[in-house]
């Protein structure tokens, strides 16, 4: 499939310097580290949670971490859960299942981006399918994270 043109307009559109990565097959994005060989924390990983009121907002988390649903209904001040597949396959249509990238606003989501991220020097994520990642330089990855909210939304895998 390549990239979700969702996704390369979104880059074109911030005039985003990046460029692509080819590796084998992976289902996750922490395969997807290892087919790729990159450490898993620079890899980003987007997971979508609702609220009780079936809101859907973007979490992105370093590809070897676990959203913690208890610090997102603290930051997001709702249940959460994560979301289902169907709901996330309607939002992220131009993906692969289980391909989403962490470019939550041009999917017109909410974002809240765990702080772990924000440190990294090279940051990579999903390009829409399961045989593309994206590499941007940190301070690229946090210009076109923009509008995102920061924060700790992890715990331990």
């Amino acid at each position: 499939m390549g990239m979700a043109i969702t996704v390369q307009d979104y880059l074109d559109e911030m005039e985003a310097v990046y460029d692509v990565i080819e590796h084998p097959y992976a289902p996750t994005s922490i395969g997807a580290a290892g087919r790729a060989h990159l450490p898993p924390e620079r890899l980003a990983k987007g997971v979508v949670v609702k609220d009780e009121n079936g809101v859907l907002t973007l979490t992105v988390v370093p590809s070897d971490r676990n959203v913690d649903l208890e610090s997102l209904k603290e930051t997001l001040q709702h249940d959460v859960e994560l979301a289902t597949e169907d709901e996330v396959i309607g939002k992220f249509d131009d993906c692969d299942p289980g391909a989403v990238p962490p470019l939550g606003n041009a999917y017109a989501l909410r974002v809240l981006l765990d702080d772990d991220l924000m440190t990294q020097d090279q940051v990579y994520f999903e390009s829409g399918d399961h045989r593309h990642l994206v590499h941007v330089n940190g301070e690229e990855f946090r210009r076109i994270m923009g509008g995102a909210e920061k924060g700790r939304f992890t715990q331990a895998a």
